[in-house]
């Protein structure tokens, strides 16, 4: 848990809280935060598994997927190869399309270019690739006169998609079985503080839609799990324009680490569908293997 990502204080909670759900399910628990000295700790604790609760870049990536596979620790969620594919947003695109899953037009773009001009028409979204919890994300607007003044830390290559208008919505897989999907509401962008903050975000869960749609999602949410090779669980997030019914829905990216704060997503669609805070953790250590 923690680590040195943008999304280290989400990491310690999401850390906190499965560390404790872990407890009440019986298991022995050392809660290790997560720095340069990471290989000597994991040698000395001797673990017979790690639940990978980092966030972000060094834990979501790959980097530390081939540590613990160097050191040939069992471990959750996701293995090296698609770590690294589902964190870079635009190769997750191109493994979208490969296996027909919709998604919009974007681009890579220097962060030079990107302040120069509009390098596409708004509406347009920038971020960087490689970055999760809606870090570093500027919404174009329709219209805009100039383009985005975009921060010292962005990196100098950043991600640039057409804005997906619509409804946020949101399915977790868990092994091979999509659980339900949430649609999440807020008052504007749903941001790093929309997501992490008491009351920044409303969660209906299961989502009031069309059951075409929540087939979609769960049918989506599946393959995109199974398309970019991932293990334990994922969450997939869409846009779903309602005017355009079916074709109104495309994927935006698939989380192989899913917060597991109070107010995640994952955490409350396993609830929903019977499985508790303590079963899922529980079914991710004892689902937590090398070779992954």
């Amino acid at each position: 848990m923690g680590g040195p990502s943008a999304e280290r204080e989400v990491s310690l909670s999401s850390g906190r809280d499965c560390a404790a759900a872990l407890r009440d399910e019986g298991y022995e628990v050392v809660e290790l935060d997560a720095g340069p000295d990471l290989a000597a700790r994991l040698v000395d604790i001797a673990p017979d598994a790690v639940f990978n609760a980092l966030h972000g870049r060094w834990g979501e990536d790959g980097c530390v997927q081939g540590l613990l596979e160097w050191l040939r620790i069992p471990y959750t969620h996701s293995g090296v190869m698609a770590s690294a594919m589902a964190m870079d947003k635009e190769r997750t695109k191109a493994i979208y399309r490969e296996h027909g899953l919709p998604v919009v037009p974007s681009i890579l773009a220097s962060k030079a270019d990107v302040m120069a001009a509009h390098v596409m028409d708004a509406p347009y979204v920038v971020k960087p690739f490689n970055e999760g919890s809606s870090v570093g994300v500027y919404l174009v607007q329709e219209g805009a006169n100039a383009p985005p003044k975009l921060s010292d830390d962005m990196p100098e290559i950043v991600m640039v998609e057409a804005f997906a208008p619509g409804r946020e919505l949101t399915t977790t897989v868990v092994g091979d079985r999509a659980l339900c999907v949430t649609d999440i509401l807020t008052d504007g962008w749903y941001d790093y503080e929309a997501k992490y903050a008491e009351g920044g975000s409303r969660h209906v869960v299961p989502a009031d839609i069309p059951k075409e749609i929540e087939a979609l999602c769960l049918d989506y949410a599946l393959r995109a799990h199974q398309a970019l090779g991932c293990r334990g669980v994922t969450r997939t997030d869409f846009r779903w324009d309602e005017a355009r019914g079916a074709d109104g829905l495309i994927l935006l990216e698939t989380n192989t680490q899913p917060g597991m704060t109070p107010t995640s997503l994952t955490p409350e669609q396993a609830q929903k569908t019977g499985m508790s805070m303590g079963a899922l953790c529980a079914w991710m250590v004892e689902d937590a293997s090398c070779d992954r």
